[in-house]
Parts: structure tokens; sequence; C-alpha cells
């Protein structure tokens, strides 16, 4: 298969193209290399990725007319995408790059992909659309009417946008909300990595909500199983489908959203209290309260993966932090 994956200089972007070159696939990968965070922790994961079956190429999403002709040159299988503006307090501040990247460069690969027939679209939602949704476990079945960020917002019209082009054009799309990924190779700009960091060189962390918070931290490793299973589950048009009976998740049109987490939400505290004792190390602590964009909790029901792909996750938080851990003293030679 010759896929496309953008984001291919991210974190999950690039273990992404890291299976699917592993398992024999031909793989384009780009990428605009912003400074959202360190430009030379993206050309590090650039580095390990080098093969023969993959070619990367630095291109924004939203320059409609590279996207057009790079989708007409190279005529992919399925297309992988998970490049975006990322960042929930990030969008509090900085709303334009999110209707840039997130809005205009979601729909310039739509059209690549109604322009050129492709299989399967795979694509990064949130968890983050649940917002104000308090019943737990999220469920895709729930309303995602109400977030709290711009960065949701963007998520939420995402599904959208993707459902308007499989039902116009017959387009096979699938989204997937991840929940608070980490591990090796993570973003800087997420709680896993600032902790690591943090304690590592005796700053001292904050703790939101004065640590009254739980999330499902799921580890990169079981995201990327998921995704290699799901693009492999293209959906179906289903004309028995309706609104009323229906579940918002899935469509007459051929189009699923699915919830991809680790399906056991921790304490913050806790995971704080794993990557101490991981390090050895007492962190210092700055207890504040809720910030803007925050939610108390993410607990995410992957019922419907599981039964999907068969695929439920398989790495602990403490086996996921000492790797985190591992890698960070590797990576930074502490």
């Amino acid at each position: 298969m010759k896929y496309l994956v953008t984001g291919a200089a991210g974190f999950i972007g690039n273990a992404v193209v890291e299976r699917l070159t592993a398992a024999g696939h031909c793989v384009i990968g780009i990428d605009n290399m912003n400074d959202y965070y360190d430009v030379s922790l993206k050309e590090a994961r650039l580095k390990r990725i080098e093969s023969e079956s993959f070619t990367f190429i630095k291109m924004d999403l939203e320059d409609r007319e590279a996207i057009a002709s790079l989708f007409e040159e190279k005529k992919f299988d399925k297309v992988i995408h998970l490049a975006a503006q990322a960042g929930v307090r990030y969008s509090i501040q900085n709303s334009h790059a999110y209707a840039d990247s997130n809005l205009v460069g979601h729909l310039n690969i739509l059209e690549g992909c109604r322009q050129t027939q492709v299989k399967h679209l795979v694509y990064a939602s949130s968890s983050s659309v649940y917002g104000l949704n308090e019943k737990v476990p999220f469920s895709t079945a729930d309303s995602v009417d109400h977030p709290v960020s711009l960065y949701a917002a963007t998520k939420k019209a995402n599904e959208l946008m993707s459902h308007s082009y499989s039902h116009l054009y017959d387009i096979p799309t699938t989204g997937l909300r991840f929940f608070t990924v980490y591990g090796a190779w993570g973003r800087p700009d997420m709680a896993p990595f600032i902790f690591t960091n943090k304690i590592i060189n005796g700053e001292t962390i904050d703790i939101n909500n004065n640590g009254d918070m739980w999330r499902d931290f799921t580890h990169v490793n079981d995201i990327v199983e998921g995704i290699m299973r799901i693009a492999d589950v293209i959906p179906n048009r289903n004309d028995t489908w309706d609104v009323e009976s229906g579940t918002p998740a899935t469509s007459s049109a051929p189009y699923a959203v699915f919830n991809i987490g680790h399906g056991s939400p921790i304490n913050l505290m806790e995971f704080v209290e794993t990557i101490e004792s991981e390090l050895g190390i007492v962190a210092k602590k700055n207890f504040r309260g809720m910030q803007p964009g925050d939610v108390y909790r993410t607990f995410a029901d992957t019922q419907d993966l599981f039964d999907a792909t068969g695929y439920k996750p398989q790495v602990s938080i403490k086996e996921g932090v000492a790797e985190l851990v591992k890698w960070y003293k590797e990576f930074y030679s502490v």
C-alpha cells in the first residue's frame, strides 16, 4: 500500500511511519516543521525513521495547491492524517493558527482524498471534543456539542467536515478521539514530558485543580497499534441507518468515529508519583486551580474499537513511564 502520513515529524505520526514501513508499506510523510515546540526534536524523530520506504516532504497543510499536487502525483491508497496545530492552552492565545491548520488544512486533505479516490482516510480527532460532558466513561454515543476550547471545537469540526465528504462523495473516513497520549519521543508541551523534564532538573511542577484531576493516559505504542488495525477496517455505506435510532459515531455514509484510549483513567497525583518513583526524586509542586480549557476527567469507552479491531491497550502506566524516563535520559544525556 502507498500511505500518506501527515504530521510525520510529530509524536504519533513518527511512530505510525515507523510501523508502516516496518510492515512493508511505502510511506510519504509531510510536516511543516513549525516551531510550536523544539524543532530539533522533530528533526531527530525524522532521522530515526529514515528508510528506502519513506519519503519526507516539508509542506504546509493549508497550502491548497501543494496538497492538491501531492495527491495527484502520488495517488495514495490510504491517508493517516495526524498533522494539526495541537495544544488546548495555546489555542486560547493563538486562535488563527488553529483555523489555518486544523480547519483549512483538514479541508485540503479531504479534497485530496475526493479528487483521487483514496480508499480510506483515518484522521486525528481528540477526547477534548467531550468538553462539558461529565458522564463517564465518554462514549461516542454521547453529545459533543459543548467544547471548552477552540482546539476542541476544531476537532469536532473535523468530524463534521469528514461526515459531509463521506456522505457526498462516498469517501470512507474514520475519526479517532485520542486520550492523553504519552511515551518516548513525546511532545514537550504535554504534562508527561513537562513533569519528567522539570523533576529531573529540580524545577517546580504545576499541579492543576490541586491534583484532583483524572486522565486516561494512553501509551503511544497502544495508540499506534489501534491506528494500524483501524486503517484496515474501512467503513461501508449503511442504508438502514437513521438519525433517530443510530449512534453519532456511525452513519448511512461510509463514516465512523472511535475513542482510542486506555480505558482506565488514573488520578493526576498517581501519575506524578509514578514518575517520581521511576526517577527516585520527589517533585517540587505548586498546587493551583483549574486552568482555562481544562476538564476534570477523561475516560474512554473503547468497546466499539475493540469490537471493530479486537485490540485493547497493553501498556501499563508503570511500564509506559519507565520507557518515557529511559528515553528522556538517553536523548538528553541526563
